[in-house]
C-alpha cells in the first residue's frame, strides 16, 4: 500500500461523496477506503445529523468521528458520543420558528442527535426519505428542549431564496447560512464546517498543510480555506470554486475518486 499526503481528509457527504441520487458508487467508496488504509483519517464534515450521517459511514465500512450539523456537533461514531458542540439558546430559535409557522414554512429543529419537527408535508416526507433522516414529531405547545445546535428551514429555491434575503436584514446572536439549494440552516455564530475541523485537528496535532477537504456547497467554504488543500467538486457554485485550491469532477463523476487518486495518493 502506498503512502499519503494528507493526514485528515474531510468530505462532505451529499452533493460531493454521494451522487444527486444520494448514492455512494463503488469507485468512490474504494478510493475513500483506500486513503484510510494508507493512513488518512477520513471525517464526513456533514449538514446532515448523525442518526443519517452514520449510514454513510457504515456504507464505507468505516467508524471515527463526524462533524455534523455544519460543524456544531463533532461525534464520535463508535461510541455514539458528541465531543463537542456549540449549543443555541431556545429563546434565539423562537423567532425562526414564528416566522416559519406564519409562513406555512417546513422546518425540523435539532438536538446533537435528535430531528424534531412539528408536522410533516409530502415534500418533506420525500427529503426526509431521501436523506434517511427519522424526524421525530414534538408537541408544539411543549417547550423547546436544550442542547438545540441547529434550526433547518427547508423549501423551494424561489422562497428560500426571498426568505434568506430578509433573514439577512435581521439583527440576531445566531447564523443562517444555505447548507444546499432547498436548505437554511440557523446555529450558532462560531459554528462552521471550518472551525470543527481547525479544532480536531488541533487535538490530533495535525498542520493544515496536512489536511485535505473536500465540498461542494457554501456551508464547505470554511473547511475549503482552512486545510492545506481544498478541493471543490465540479458541480459546486462559482463561489465555492473560487474559495478552493483546485476542482475536481462533479459528484456524478466519481469526483471524490479522481481527487483522492491525483492529489493525496503518493
Amino acid at each position: 500500500m502506498g503512502k499519503i499526503n494528507y493526514d485528515i481528509i474531510a468530505l462532505d457527504v451529499d452533493g460531493t461523496l454521494l451522487t444527486d441520487n444520494h448514492v455512494l458508487t463503488p469507485a468512490v467508496r474504494e478510493a475513500v477506503r483506500e486513503a484510510h488504509a494508507r493512513g488518512a483519517e477520513i471525517v464526513l464534515c456533514t449538514g446532515r445529523g448523525p442518526a443519517n450521517a452514520l449510514p454513510v459511514l457504515d456504507a464505507l465500512g468505516l467508524s471515527g468521528t463526524m462533524i455534523t450539523h455544519n460543524g456544531a456537533a463533532t461525534i464520535d461514531a463508535a461510541q455514539r458520543k458528541v465531543l463537542h458542540q456549540y449549543s443555541i439558546d431556545a429563546s434565539e430559535v423562537a423567532r425562526f420558528r414564528d416566522y416559519s409557522l406564519q409562513g406555512g414554512h417546513h422546518f425540523d429543529i435539532n438536538t446533537a442527535f435528535d430531528m424534531l419537527v412539528e408536522g410533516i408535508s409530502p415534500e418533506a416526507a420525500e427529503m426526509y426519505r431521501k436523506y434517511e433522516a427519522k424526524p421525530v414529531m414534538r408537541d408544539p405547545k411543549d417547550p423547546l428542549p436544550d442542547g438545540l445546535v441547529k434550526f433547518t428551514l427547508f423549501g423551494s429555491i424561489e422562497d428560500l431564496n426571498l426568505i434568506e434575503a430578509e433573514w439577512n436584514g435581521w439583527e440576531h446572536g445566531l447564523q443562517h447560512i444555505r447548507s444546499g439549494d432547498y436548505f437554511i440552516d440557523v446555529q450558532h455564530k462560531e459554528a462552521s464546517k471550518g472551525t470543527a475541523l481547525r479544532k480536531l485537528a488541533e487535538v490530533r496535532g495535525v498542520d493544515p498543510s496536512r489536511v485535505m477537504a473536500i465540498g461542494n456547497y457554501f456551508n464547505d467554504v470554511g473547511m475549503l480555506k482552512f486545510a492545506g488543500l481544498g478541493v471543490a467538486v465540479a458541480n459546486s457554485p462559482d463561489g465555492v470554486k473560487e474559495a478552493a485550491d483546485v476542482v475536481t469532477r462533479s459528484n456524478e463523476e466519481d469526483g471524490v475518486a479522481a481527487a483522492l487518486q491525483t492529489y493525496a495518493f503518493v
